[in-house]
């Protein structure tokens, strides 16, 4: 195994270690928050605040995520919709930026072209990944592979909130994504604190 490997393997480790001992750890931050005005959904933690598309359906927090909502699947995508998760750890929680970022990308298998960019919106500094490929499907305490699926996308964000990193993961079939990437781009749009 090449060092980078190795130094690299250490650091998901770490992280994973990190994530989990803040997970135990009683959290004194604000709660997340989602309410639901007619026809807007709206969701909060860590001193941010954005609002969900329409069409996508709040499915509640879940394991490590303080938000999870289900996006419909593309016509040719048959029954496979996709899933944008929300994390927050709690302040100095996490890991930085270009961990999160690598990380990411090392979720699929040969990725093709992981587009970044960074932007600021309304204060806040956020970086954006869109990668495509074979996802490895991570999960579990190791975040080993759960089966590589074939023809996936996903489209992160990695959010500077006020109190801590907030991560956002849209991931599903290609197809999919697709039809939902300027919804995605418009709940990091609304971003405010």
């Amino acid at each position: 195994m090449r060092r980078i490997d190795l130094i690299l393997s250490a650091l998901v480790i770490a992280t994973v270690m990190l994530v989990v001992q803040g997970c135990n750890q009683k959290q004194e931050h604000e709660e997340p928050q989602t309410s639901s005005a007619p026809g807007e959904l709206k969701g909060s933690v860590a001193g941010i605040h954005w609002s969900v598309p329409a069409r996508w359906t709040d499915h509640g927090e879940r394991p490590m995520r303080v938000a999870s909502y289900a996006v419909p699947a593309a016509a040719e995508d048959a029954e496979l919709g996709a899933e944008c998760a929300v994390s927050f750890f709690g302040a100095g929680q996490g890991g930085t930026v270009e961990l999160n970022i690598q990380r990411w990308i090392g979720q699929f298998e040969q990725p093709v072209s992981p587009e970044r960019s960074s932007r600021e919106i309304g204060g806040i500094n956020v970086e954006v990944l869109k990668v495509t490929g074979t996802y490895l499907s991570p999960g579990g305490p190791m975040m080993q592979s759960l089966g590589k699926k074939e023809g996936y996308r996903m489209l992160g964000a990695v959010v500077e909130a006020p109190e801590g990193m907030v991560f956002f993961k849209l991931t599903g079939p290609e197809r999919t994504v697709q039809s939902a990437e300027e919804e995605f781009d418009a709940l990091i749009a609304s971003l405010s604190n």
